[in-house]
């Protein structure tokens, strides 16, 4: 007996709603979402769509109206409740805007909880665009199955930042200074520091020695050191990352520590 084809189709499209769904509701779309399910994926009458409100989780829906620049939707039910983000801040110094785009991007994948800009005496592009960042995330979002959008903060300086910083959550802060001296294992850190978290990476060129001081103050501060080469901060973000959702994540490896 041939097998049913699964359903929805893992290639039916995914989109990100600023509206709370429910079953049983219609969803008019235009502008960009309605561009993109018309013209780019040439939608038919009936077709799967999942969408994604960032506030109750994922949804299955399908199409019931399609007009020349608009489309309706009709909501089946929920696939999946919004999802349980793990506690985990980055927080990072403008770079190229590119590479900061990149940055926000794959941080959103990896399932940071927040993204907070981080302005330092040597930080490039402090003339960030919010709606273009949160832009790069929601589309992040939509491709990797993400129902949950993380927090976008506005730049802030790196002395405020320490300022109010919250006394439940520690802040590793990758140094590059510290392997030469055989200190700062993150494995080590991990085990040591359970609970909520961040991230501190610094600007092309790094933290000044004032600044470096000014960190480790900073009695949530846990200096860690990204292994013995000298990263670009685009790289040291992700692998910083990369190691605490392996550690204390959701990625359920080392889920002991």
């Amino acid at each position: 007996m041939p097998a049913t084809p699964a359903y929805p189709p893992h290639s039916a499209p995914r989109l990100y709603v600023d509206v709370e769904l429910s079953g049983g509701a219609e969803i008019r779309l235009d502008g960009s979402h309605a561009h993109y399910l018309l013209k780019v994926m040439r939608i038919k009458q009936g077709a799967p769509v999942k969408l994604f409100d960032d506030r109750t989780g994922e949804y299955l829906a399908h199409v019931t109206a399609l007009g020349k620049r608009d489309l309706i939707l009709s909501i089946d039910g929920k696939t999946r409740d919004r999802e349980a983000v793990p506690d985990l801040w980055l927080c990072a110094a403008p770079i190229k805007k590119d590479r900061f785009n990149w940055i926000v991007e794959k941080a959103t994948e990896l399932g940071v909880a927040r993204i907070m800009p981080v302005q330092t005496e040597r930080t490039q592009g402090q003339g960030l665009k919010p709606d273009k960042l949160r832009a790069h995330m929601i589309e992040a979002a939509e491709q990797c199955e993400r129902t949950a959008l993380p927090t976008l903060e506005p730049l802030t300086k790196l002395t405020a930042m320490l300022e109010q910083w919250p006394a439940d959550r520690h802040l590793f802060f990758a140094d590059e200074r510290i392997h030469a001296t055989g200190e700062g294992s993150f494995r080590a850190a991990l085990v040591a520091n359970a609970g909520p978290a961040a991230i501190l990476i610094g600007p092309e060129g790094g933290f000044s020695d004032a600044e470096n001081e000014m960190i480790r103050a900073l009695p949530q501060s846990v200096a860690v050191s990204l292994g013995p080469r000298i990263l670009r901060a685009d790289t040291a973000a992700i692998a910083a990352i990369s190691l605490w959702m392996a550690g204390r994540g959701d990625w359920n490896v080392m889920k002991s520590l």
